[in-house]
């Protein structure tokens, strides 16, 4: 008699284990709506990141419990995991800044990026501040990028290590990429690579001697200034286009090399969206045709050659970013204050 109303003895325990499972525990299937995450960093007006600063998260729905408020860990990084969608407001304090308040819209199972929370000063009663524009911003992050040389050295300045810095304007994109070519650095890797290639009678049509040297050193200065010019100040102002490379630095190894190769052929546009790298890749193209007026005859590419020497540059341009994303970082003994932590 028992063996008979096993079976339903069985349903009959499976439909309680069920119905003692909470409601999160349960499956889209069952009628849950997908939760989301919202996440961001928060920075001061010089652009480095701010740890520690308040960060509370309200919700619109009157059912939905308000979640804990965190603090920003080292990178100036907040997360919320695990928020219903619909509307949210945002409320980011610290000591000595004033409130900042943000607002958006969670859809279902979105991971929602909040663009980058600048905190202000906040003004003491004896002076009165005036809020800094997105040039003003930009200006203060610029000059904290001309501090970055490699061994204390070699000049790294198009590396942000601010997440989610602002736009560049036009002239300070001109601005940086005149500074990174005549910067005395720039001079002397000329004059090496010259000396190298004059050793090698590489481009021989220049010929030895003080002359040939002379003008092998001119055509490395040349591909590295109008490189420059074009692919990170003319082409970068025209299309919109930040021209920087962001450090990463968090995550598992594999997303880091992942997002370092991808930025060879993808950058952020002023607009803070991520886009294809036109600059980089037509500024390649550019400089190599141009190279071709002050190239020896016998060493000039043709078409094919120079769009080989571009697919070649954007190898590169992935091989260099894999190097700042894990080496450039610890070779750089001056960085921005509150900076990310080391990897």
């Amino acid at each position: 008699m028992l063996q008979s109303r096993l079976p339903q003895i069985g349903r009959l325990i499976a439909l309680v284990a069920l119905a003692a499972i909470p409601s999160h525990g349960r499956s889209q299937q069952d009628g849950q709506v997908a939760v989301g995450s919202i996440h961001g960093t928060v920075v001061g007006r010089d652009g480095a990141v701010l740890e520690g600063a308040h960060v509370s998260l309200a919700l619109a729905a009157p059912n939905d419990p308000p979640a804990p408020a965190i603090r920003t860990d080292s990178n100036g990084q907040f997360n919320f995991a695990g928020v219903p969608p619909g509307a949210f407001k945002l409320t980011i304090s610290s000591t000595g800044f004033v409130t900042q308040v943000a607002s958006g819209s969670l859809h279902a199972g979105e991971s929602f990026e909040q663009p980058a929370v600048v905190l202000l000063l906040a003004p003491t009663a004896s002076e009165v501040r005036v809020t800094g524009s997105q040039v003003e911003i930009a200006q203060e992050q610029i000059k904290l990028e001309e501090t970055q040389r490699v061994f204390g050295v070699i000049p790294n300045f198009y590396v942000s290590y601010v997440h989610n810095p602002v736009p560049l304007s036009e002239k300070q994109k001109f601005e940086l990429a005149w500074k990174t070519s005549i910067d005395p650095v720039s001079f002397l890797a000329a004059g090496a690579f010259a000396g190298i290639q004059q050793a090698d009678n590489t481009f021989s049509g220049y010929g030895q001697g003080a002359a040939g040297y002379g003008e092998r050193f001119g055509a490395n200065f040349a591909d590295n200034f109008i490189g420059n010019m074009i692919g990170a100040a003319i082409l970068p102002s025209l299309l919109k286009q930040d021209p920087r490379y962001f450090y990463k630095g968090t995550g598992t190894t594999q997303s880091r090399v992942l997002y370092a190769i991808a930025n060879s052929v993808v950058c952020k546009g002023d607009n803070g969206h991520w886009q294809p790298s036109y600059s980089a890749i037509l500024g390649g193209l550019a400089a190599g045709g141009i190279s071709n007026l002050y190239y020896p005859a016998s060493s000039r590419s043709g078409v094919r050659l120079t769009f080989e020497n571009a697919l070649i540059g954007t190898g590169s341009g992935a091989a260099q970013n894999l190097f700042q994303e894990f080496v450039v970082r610890r070779l750089t003994p001056k960085l921005p204050k509150n900076g990310t932590s080391q990897p």
